[in-house]
């Protein structure tokens, strides 16, 4: 089972895009090749990277697109009115929005708005997925599909969800133990 910590790892190689204030040639790395730098130009780079650029001072980020707030705005409103899940403009949109607002939020315009946005879009989502586990449990299925669900929403979840598919399991193997004892009687 992955906890949050390994969902976070797998967030930081999402690429993001940064203005580095230095020189620097091209850097070959096992997951591609990065840059090459220069002072004033944007080039993307895995967010660990952005990370550590920033924290000493190699850089100013450029958050992405998605962290608008209007467009988070949008998102929640379709969080808010559909029945299902909508799709998010990025699998790790609350892994990456905690790393930069954390490391960098003198980079992310309307800094405090796009942490309340993310915080409300991920409450809706997670009261949702509470909503479809508990009609799941109640439906007796085997099974179910849930789409555009992200790893942390996922893995939020996950100990609750086989937790209780491991109780409801026992019970009815009780349940169907014991009309057995009672027929053979």
């Amino acid at each position: 089972m992955m906890d949050s910590a390994e969902v976070e790892f797998l967030a930081e190689k999402e690429m993001i895009s940064v203005v580095p204030n230095f020189s620097q040639d091209k850097i070959y790395l096992i997951g591609g090749d990065i840059g090459p730098f220069s002072p004033g130009l944007p080039v993307d780079v895995p967010l660990w990277m952005a990370v550590n650029l920033k924290q000493r001072q190699k850089c100013r980020i450029r958050p992405p697109e998605w962290m608008d707030v209007e467009k988070l705005e949008e998102k929640k409103q379709q969080e808010l009115e559909g029945q299902f899940f909508t799709e998010m403009p990025c699998k790790h949109y609350m892994e990456v929005t905690q790393l930069l607002l954390k490391c960098a939020p003198d980079d992310i315009p309307r800094a405090d708005e796009t942490r309340t946005l993310i915080k409300d879009i991920w409450d809706l989502r997670i009261a949702k997925l509470r909503t479809s586990i508990d009609t799941f449990v109640r439906s007796d299925s085997t099974h179910a599909k849930l789409n555009f669900l992200t790893l942390m929403e996922i893995n939020t979840v996950r100990p609750f969800l086989t937790q209780a598919l491991n109780e409801i399991h026992k019970l009815r193997a009780n349940i169907s133990g014991g009309n057995l004892q009672l027929t053979q009687d």
